[in-house]
């Protein structure tokens, strides 16, 4: 009686065709979530309210930051009406940010000195909607990118 193999190598392409979606799915999946935060308390003012997602404290066109993880303590606004892009923008004297939002239409690179200079950590966030609530280092300064 003849034994019945699988064809592995006619399936292989399939294999990994499957394989590869999958991967970029989950992928996509992981990043696309931003983190559910909610509001603690309702808000005098915008700059000591904790941020829920979609809040309007941060408006479309404007970069924000807080002082605090989660949206929390003080703020800063930045938009294209105060902000030159392409220079460096440090942070007020005594303001350091531990969260941000990105509602710009452009990208945006946050930095760990108040320089801009790469000797510290930096990395650059997409506009139209990136949520940060535990920024990967204290935030010093911000560019603006054209």
């Amino acid at each position: 009686m003849p034994s019945r193999r699988p064809h592995l190598p006619a399936r292989l392409p399939r294999v990994l065709l499957l394989a590869t979606a999958g991967l970029l799915a989950g992928s996509g999946i992981a990043q696309a979530a931003p983190s559910p935060v909610t509001a603690s308390a309702p808000a005098q003012n915008s700059s000591t309210a904790t941020l829920s997602v979609g809040d309007p404290a941060c408006t479309a066109g404007e970069f924000c930051l807080w002082s605090e993880e989660s949206y929390a303590g003080d703020t800063r606004h930045f938009d294209l009406r105060t902000s030159n892009p392409s220079d460096c923008i440090p942070l007020p004297e005594g303001f350091e940010s531990h969260s941000f939002v990105n509602h710009m239409t452009r990208d945006v690179t946050i930095y760990q000195g108040e320089d801009c200079t790469t000797e510290g950590d930096f990395h650059t966030y997409p506009g139209g909607g990136t949520y940060v609530p535990q920024s990967p280092f204290v935030v010093r300064a911000i560019k603006i990118w054209e």
